[in-house]
């Protein structure tokens, strides 16, 4: 677990806010089963097995910090708040709602305290989307041959989902030697960088600048087809080849499918144009 929360606070908080992660990890961990009983309470319709996990997770983070978080520091209601733009963010179409009923549910049995305060810890004012910093980040769509067989390397992350090996952009690297850096090191294989893909971006909290833009430029990548080695940073829990036909079936980010779609394009060109 603290190899999983590593990975996570490198990629989307800093030092300052390590040990908030932290704290508040270790208190979900500790109140689980308590947390799971009442999640199961306020919400019948739905068994725990059933909830997305980010939707249950979600709701774990918000009614720990609702039940058992100071509330000098995390209020009842902005605890909620958060909790509902999480949702937003992270869920489904419909998370949101069902978060917001399932806590609303459980912050009016509690008599709904502390309506009108506000939060002590967001000391930042979140800028306009245009003027966010912006964090580079490089990403690649990675295949290779065997026995005639076409392959893509696909890494898995905790919240069950296949995506695209991906990693922090050094300052003054050039962008394709970045790429070549951070596939190794994240998967262990060697790439030769070929097309530019697209450049993906997502917006994370920093919790001294607010929201930032987190840009991810990806490019199509051949490496020899060999055994992954998955850098043991948690965030990711495995990594595979996958046979192109299979690809369809596995669950992707939203904002993924149309990169990997567009690499299978140039790789079924590719694979058309020998044949002829």
């Amino acid at each position: 677990m603290d190899v999983i929360f590593q990975r996570i606070a490198t990629e989307f908080a800093t030092d300052v806010t390590d040990a908030f992660m932290k704290s508040l990890m270790d208190g979900i961990i500790a109140r689980r089963q308590d947390i799971d009983s009442i999640i199961i309470k306020a919400a019948p319709d739905w068994p725990l097995d059933k909830i997305s996990i980010i939707d249950r997770n979600i709701l774990r983070i918000g009614l720990y910090e609702l039940l058992f978080a100071d509330r000098s520091e995390v209020p009842a209601k902005v605890a909620i708040n958060e909790a509902i733009e999480l949702a937003k963010t992270y869920g489904g179409e419909k998370s949101s709602k069902f978060v917001n009923g399932v806590l609303g549910s459980v912050y009016k049995e509690l008599g709904e305290p502390g309506k009108e305060e506000v939060s002590k810890k967001k000391k930042h004012i979140d800028l306009p989307y245009e003027q966010m910093p912006i964090e580079k980040l490089v990403g690649s769509v990675v295949y290779a041959e065997h026995e005639g067989v076409m392959y893509l390397a696909l890494v898995h992350d905790v919240f069950g989902h296949w995506t695209l090996s991906k990693g922090k952009l050094e300052a003054g690297t050039e962008i394709k030697e970045g790429t070549v850096s951070k596939i190794k090191q994240e998967i262990g294989l060697d790439i030769v960088v070929e097309d530019e893909l697209s450049m993906n971006e997502y917006v994370a909290s920093h919790p001294e600048k607010g929201k930032i833009r987190k840009q991810v430029s990806y490019f199509l990548g051949h490496a020899e087809y060999k055994p992954i080695v998955l850098e043991k940073t948690g965030g990711l829990d495995k990594a595979e080849w996958f046979q192109l036909k299979d690809i369809a079936e596995l669950n992707f980010y939203n904002d993924i499918i149309p990169i990997v779609t567009k690499a299978l394009g140039i790789l079924h060109s590719r694979t058309a144009k020998k044949s002829e």
